[in-house]
């Protein structure tokens, strides 16, 4: 079976009884250019998955696209420089040798664009937070005045998270491979992703769409990082959209022709100045801002919104002893070390199922997973009743302590698990 962009030539060449096709079954893909050569072809990766799971062997691709194709196992990949080259294998002249890949995948891999924990100074109960945020899957945002450390704390995320499996790689790379960005050299995307979209952005760029339907960065960062400084400065419509892809963890374009959902399962970490100058509340530096205008910056931020955001941590600034301490913090890789230990236990939780991480959970698995003793109950209900919570909260809480008790070795949640959740619900400021 010949298939896709080669088929109009190939047609012609056996309606002209110059090639007469064989009984095997295999799929030809590229794009013929006028002299003679095939030209490279995004999204190679998925199409070479679609014919595996098609129960097609064989398929002929770009030479430049061989590598992307043989990441899919069980395929013989064959790379094809010109139609002419083609022709002379299947005539059986000069064959062309199949492709063979080199290692897949090197799972000790560490992302190169990834700041050290260490080199923070302070904020030691934001790094906690990130932790927490990292080992579950859980979206968190940040609050503190301009210089704090906020950009610098979100990049150091990727040196915390997990490294990916062989799937989740697999799993990006099919994206970035549709979206036509996977780099020279490097068929297979080996860290996860950051992705950090200016506030101008359009709402095509940041959840995808255009009139051939792209991902977005919201797809771009799957099984990573969207990180989203200045939350308030980006357009409302974009900032409502991503309340879709936050709960469902796809995207859906519809169009007249037909409708495509791209993945979007992403850790969220957003950032923003408490009002306008950056300085409300800060103990150092006087706030220019008026009340109103405070509350009219911080309401560019919809209740639903916030209620999606499981973790909200204020990062004050720091102070001069601490910035000019030759006391290096934490590594990364120790806390990366726990973070994989609490992936690990929500892996085994999670076998059966396609969820990843406790982030994931529905409210069936968190009634089955999230099981509560006594003296976290009493706390959980003093918080509904003075919190005023939504039902999502609730469940938020649930998850996120449940990740809190992963980190901590426990079977069970237990009262300070939850203590600690309920601290990074959202505190009203006026």
């Amino acid at each position: 079976m010949f298939n896709k962009f080669l088929i109009s030539p190939l047609a012609f060449l056996i309606a002209s009884e110059q090639l007469f096709p064989t009984d095997e079954t295999v799929m030809i893909l590229g794009e013929l250019s006028l002299d003679g050569s095939v030209r490279h072809t995004k999204g190679v990766l998925p199409m070479a998955a679609k014919a595996r799971d098609a129960g097609l062997t064989t398929i002929y691709v770009p030479q430049d696209d061989a590598p992307e194709a043989a990441l899919i196992q069980e395929l013989t990949v064959y790379p094809v420089a010109t139609l002419g080259r083609l022709m002379s294998h299947l005539l059986g002249i000069t064959p062309i040798e199949p492709y063979e890949p080199g290692e897949l995948f090197d799972a000790d891999d560490t992302p190169p664009y990834a700041a050290d924990f260490q080199e923070v100074k302070g904020q030691e109960h934001v790094k906690r937070a990130l932790e927490v945020a990292a080992s579950g899957g859980h979206n968190i945002m940040m609050v503190g005045p301009p210089g704090a450390g906020k950009t610098l704390l979100a990049r150091s995320v990727p040196g915390i998270l997990p490294r990916l499996s062989l799937d989740e790689a697999l799993d990006i790379t099919r994206i970035y491979s549709v979206a036509d960005m996977i780099p020279d050299g490097t068929p297979l995307i080996r860290h996860r992703p950051f992705r950090a979209p200016h506030h101008t952005i359009s709402h095509a760029g940041l959840v995808g769409g255009g009139r051939w339907p792209r991902p977005g960065e919201v797809s771009l960062a799957h099984r990573g990082v969207l990180f989203l400084d200045e939350l308030p400065e980006f357009g409302t419509r974009n900032l409502e959209t991503l309340r879709q892809p936050i709960e469902d963890k796809v995207v859906t374009i519809s169009r007249a022709s037909g409708s495509l959902t791209f993945p979007a399962n992403v850790m969220l970490i957003s950032a923003m100045n408490p009002c306008p100058c950056g300085y409300f509340g800060d103990p150092e530096r006087e706030c220019t801002c008026s009340m109103q205008m405070v509350q009219r910056y911080q309401k560019r931020i919809s209740g639903p919104l916030m209620d999606r955001i499981d973790i909200h941590i204020e990062v004050p600034r720091v102070d001069y002893d601490k910035l000019s301490s030759d006391r290096l913090g934490e590594p990364s890789a120790e806390v990366r070390a726990r973070v994989e230990a609490a992936r690990q236990r929500q892996r085994k939780r999670f076998s059966d199922t396609p969820m990843a991480c406790n982030a994931d959970m529905g409210p069936a698995e968190v009634r089955e997973h999230c099981e509560v003793d006594p003296a976290g109950k009493s706390l959980l209900r003093a918080a509904m009743q003075q919190l005023q919570m939504s039902a999502r909260a609730y469940h938020r809480i649930l998850k996120l302590s449940r990740t809190i008790a992963d980190l901590a070795g426990s079977p069970r949640i237990q009262a300070e698990h939850v203590a600690e959740a309920i601290q990074y619900r959202p505190r009203r400021q006026f």
